[in-house]
């Protein structure tokens, strides 16, 4: 698999054109990365011209639209279309987001440049290799996890405060807008778990009915699992869902400070 980092690597090439229809007035040029390991090519931006009067006002309209009736080769993933599912997560625009929540207009120039997460592997075109994501996910158990017996016919109960304590937690997507724009986690993603992981991982830990707390910090007690973060704070700029992983990682350090003391 190819690797795509900011800024673009010289080996991009400029690919083709696809011009927008005749007597089309409103129109906007889409560069789109674009990488096929089976042809054997280096990896090129195409260039797709949308008459955008009409096309969706979304940056994933524009690129359905360029599947659906110009270039069928064009290769992303998308879903929900409602920034939910983070399936459309990409770099647009020198910026890590969502292309169904990315707007058209909030781009200055008539130009929009996107292209996959930046220093993942790339797959093909704009979709890029989650697996090793979603395995730092697995390794954090995210899950409930207790050492007394569920009580009787009822739900584990906590009061309305504990409860707000998962406010801005729960929400996150996996999208990885927050660990790919983070440059530890560029540095060492093999070690490092990344803002987002990070997060998910305090979501369990001010949990109040998760009973494994301790253990939990445990396996954070390394020199790379939580401390390379260095608060660039990136990742919390990146958070198309107005996170703030960054905060979250901080907060992390101060249980693990309270528990030494």
């Amino acid at each position: 698999m190819a690797e795509f980092s900011l800024p673009q690597n010289s080996k991009v090439q400029k690919g083709k054109t696809f011009n927008a229809p005749e007597g089309a007035k409103n129109v906007r040029k889409f560069h789109v990365y674009r990488w096929n390991e089976d042809d054997g090519k280096n990896p090129q931006m195409d260039t797709y011209e949308v008459d955008m009067d009409d096309c969706g006002p979304m940056v994933l309209d524009a690129l359905i639209k360029i599947k659906n009736e110009i270039d069928p080769t064009l290769t992303f993933r998308r879903s929900c279309r409602e920034g939910v599912c983070g399936s459309c997560a990409m770099n647009i625009d020198g910026t890590n987001t969502l292309a169904c929540t990315k707007a058209c207009d909030e781009v200055s120039s008539n130009e929009v440049a996107i292209n996959p997460l930046p220093h993942m592997g790339v797959v093909k075109d704009l979709v890029v290799d989650m697996s090793h994501f979603y395995a730092q996910y697995a390794s954090i158990e995210p899950w409930m996890k207790t050492k007394t017996p569920t009580p009787s016919g009822k739900e584990r109960l906590q009061s309305r405060e504990d409860r707000e304590k998962l406010d801005g937690l729960y929400e996150c997507i996996l999208c990885a807008c927050c660990s790919t724009s983070c440059p530890s986690y560029w540095w060492n993603s093999d070690k490092y778990l990344g803002p987002a992981m990070l997060l998910q991982s305090y979501r369990w830990l001010i949990d109040s009915r998760d009973e494994f707390t301790g253990e939990r910090l445990d396996e954070l007690q390394d020199p790379f699992r939580l401390y390379r973060c260095h608060t660039i704070l990136n990742c919390t700029s990146a958070c198309p869902k107005g996170l703030n992983p960054g905060e979250a990682i901080g907060e992390i350090k101060k249980m693990m400070l309270e528990r030494e003391i």
